[in-house]
């Protein structure tokens, strides 16, 4: 899964770049790489509303189905592959029918976005799949990343699915359902940047990370492990970095701040990584 992403819902971010700089009279492009070293280990998965277990052994029981049937394959396919992402329609969220309602945060490729009012990726493409088997009718909720789960907590919507790594704080408002995604955070920085060009390992990486004080600055989606992992915080309390940190509603906003010379780095999950990056320096 390590293909470069063909996403084309990010073609509007190249073309701000490209007129920001148009617009300073800079001709020079200004790009992006991954280091294409995995920092983390982390398991995706779905949440789901802890009042209905039942629905909890249905996603179960879906999620094995599309493994060995090969569907959940062929979505992968689709967005790491050589396939044809397909688009999905949400219907009106309606009470008096029977629906699956759908928490996510439609900035995160290729596990969610919009074209226009349709959604794609990973994530949407499985929710229709999982609304059919369910015999229900699709909603899909799109708002803040932050708010995804706690939306189902307040029982506003039935599942969360929004490329979210299971951890012990989102547990609090959602029961994790079977994993089916390895996930993993890697940094996105200029692609004149050679300070990790020596760099083999995680602790390679974060070791030069330790290097930088508060004057170096690193960007990440608000409420995302790339996060915690900045701030020293859950699992990664034992980093001890020194960055300052900013956060951003979302990964593509993050980059484009790093190329305009806002901040210094980007920490984002792998798969994001390369379809932004890929999108902006017009590889896909």
């Amino acid at each position: 899964m390590k293909k470069v992403v063909k996403i084309m819902s990010v073609v509007l971010a190249i073309l701000m770049i490209a007129g920001c700089f148009a617009a300073c009279g800079n001709t020079e492009k200004v790009t992006a790489k991954v280091i294409d070293i995995e920092l983390t280990e982390e398991k995706y998965a779905f949440g789901v509303d802890k009042t209905q277990p039942e629905l909890l052994g249905k996603v179960n029981a879906f999620i094995a189905e599309i493994k060995a049937n090969g569907k959940m394959d062929e979505i992968f396919n689709h967005y790491f592959g050589d396939g044809t992402p397909v688009a999905v329609t949400s219907a009106v969220e309606d009470s008096s029918k029977d629906q699956l309602v759908v928490a996510t945060n439609a900035e995160f490729p290729p596990f969610e976005y919009t074209e226009g009012e349709q959604y794609l990726g990973v994530d949407m493409e499985i929710a229709k799949l999982l609304a059919d088997y369910l015999g229900k009718e699709l909603v899909i909720k799109n708002m803040d990343f932050e708010a995804v789960c706690l939306s189902v907590g307040q029982q506003k919507c039935d599942i969360a699915m929004a490329g979210l790594t299971i951890s012990p704080e989102r547990e609090e408002n959602v029961t994790f359902s079977d994993s089916y995604y390895q996930a993993s955070q890697k940094l996105i920085v200029r692609s004149d940047n050679t300070k990790f060009d020596e760099c083999k390992t995680a602790d390679d990486v974060l070791n030069v990370l330790k290097t930088f004080d508060s004057k170096t600055t690193i960007g990440f989606q608000t409420g995302t492990t790339g996060q915690q992992y900045s701030e020293n915080k859950g699992d990664y309390e034992s980093n001890g970095l020194k960055l300052s940190t900013k956060p951003y509603q979302s990964a593509v906003l993050a980059v484009q701040d790093m190329l305009h010379g806002n901040l210094d780095y980007v920490i984002v999950d792998a798969a994001p990584a390369a379809s932004i990056t890929a999108s902006i320096n017009g590889t896909k």
